[in-house]
């Protein structure tokens, strides 16, 4: 282990070897504390206790660290829900609370307060953070969750039990004192709903990532159709991602008829909370080529194929850039086709709420100058798409020819 420190984004060489606290704040995405000794957890209190060797170097006796352990610490508002962990560091043993149940494998500490909820958001702040810190521990390790929302886990339960063998363990409940030998508390995180290898233990990587979910949600296929096998009979199967409330693709039938005549298989189906995330995921593991409006339900892209196809409709406002961050880039992280088709003006249900010269038409510049509130409630909220089918043909067209 690198026993190097981090304060605040300075790092401070010549620390002995004895020394196993490893605090890194300097990360734009997290904080995350790594102990590696006589780790103590007092759950209900917030408090975690790291006991150093009498050997250890003792200008860092009784230290304190405090970390809100969710991955998004670059959202100043949204931190403020996210409840702080103290750490602790000692010399003397009797600084901490005795041991009342005591463990022989490590710990991982994180919070399920946020944006948890959005699909989008349970896989970019903590699903894939939590892949990243825990799949090196094959299943011997156990997870600790500040804030934790009892549903949130259960609908998660198979990537849960996929990436820990033990129960998981409510920390505002626990009145317990647990030990663990190793812990670490916030989870890594690298950028929107992807991974860096680099970065990653074992190099794990998106592709990685994406073949644990077909495992973990028993999903057959691992690549899409051929079409260069009996091109004839081999329709490929588009899924539409359809959207009940805001980006509304309301033309979506007339886009399935222009698919269909083109030779898929189409489906349009909404991700809704009606569904298990195992029911959508086999839908979406059964098609070849996904499209949607640019929203969480393109999160689904993970139970896709390798070398399947995702399309993003990106809607008027000048979001291109947020648009490739947020799903272009990681689907080619994944090994993902990706195609990406901005709408134009026409295609947009704006001009029915604004008159043509209006600045959200004319200049979406200055809206975005006004700050996100402004701009997501225009763009994001108030607009629905109408595809113009001979504009968006070419698209399907050129997405028939990558399954190729």
């Amino acid at each position: 282990m690198d026993q190097r420190k981090f304060i605040s984004g300075e790092q401070v060489e010549n620390v002995k070897p004895q020394k196993k606290l490893i605090c890194n704040f300097a990360e734009p995405r997290s904080d995350v504390c790594e102990m590696d000794g006589d780790v103590r957890i007092h759950g209900n209190f917030s408090s975690i206790y790291f006991i150093n060797s009498f050997e250890s170097d003792t200008s860092v006796t009784n230290e304190t660290w405090q970390v809100k352990p969710y991955a998004r610490k670059h959202d100043r508002t949204l931190m403020e829900r996210i409840r702080e962990l103290t750490i602790a560091s000692s010399h003397d043993p009797f600084d901490a609370p005795t041991c009342t149940v005591n463990h022989s494998i490590p710990a991982v500490v994180f919070a399920t307060e946020g944006y948890t909820g959005n699909f989008y958001h349970d896989f970019t702040d903590v699903l894939i953070p939590l892949f990243i810190t825990s799949r090196q521990f094959d299943g011997e390790v156990q997870f600790l969750i500040s804030q934790m929302h009892i549903w949130w886990v259960h609908k998660y339960e198979r990537i849960f039990k996929k990436l820990s063998n033990y129960e998981v363990i409510d920390l505002g409940k626990e009145v317990k004192v647990h030990c663990y030998p190793h812990a670490i508390v916030g989870l890594h995180s690298h950028k929107p709903l992807s991974i860096e290898p680099s970065r990653a233990p074992n190099n794990y990587s998106m592709v990685d990532f994406a073949k644990f979910m077909r495992t973990a949600y028993a999903l057959d296929r691992d690549s899409p159709i051929s079409l260069r096998e009996n091109p004839r009979t081999n329709k490929p199967r588009l899924l539409i991602i359809a959207r009940n409330r805001t980006r509304q693709l309301v033309n979506a039938d007339e886009v399935a008829r222009m698919a269909d005549g083109l030779g898929f298989e189409v489906v349009i189906e909404e991700a809704s909370f009606f569904r298990t995330v195992a029911q959508f995921a086999q839908i979406v593991n059964s098609c070849d080529v996904m499209m949607g409006v640019h929203g969480a339900g393109l999160t689904n892209s993970i139970f896709l194929p390798t070398n399947g196809v995702l399309i993003q409709v990106v809607p008027f406002g000048m979001l291109e850039g947020a648009s490739m961050a947020d799903f272009g880039i990681p689907a080619g992280d994944m090994k993902l086709k990706y195609l990406q088709y901005s709408i134009s003006e026409e295609e947009s249900t704006l001009i029915e709420l604004y008159p043509r010269d209006h600045p959200v038409l004319k200049d979406p510049k200055s809206l975005h100058k006004q700050g996100w509130s402004v701009l997501s409630k225009i763009y994001l909220r108030q607009q629905n798409v109408r595809l113009n089918v001979t504009r968006f043909r070419p698209v399907l067209v050129e997405a028939m020819g990558l399954l190729n």
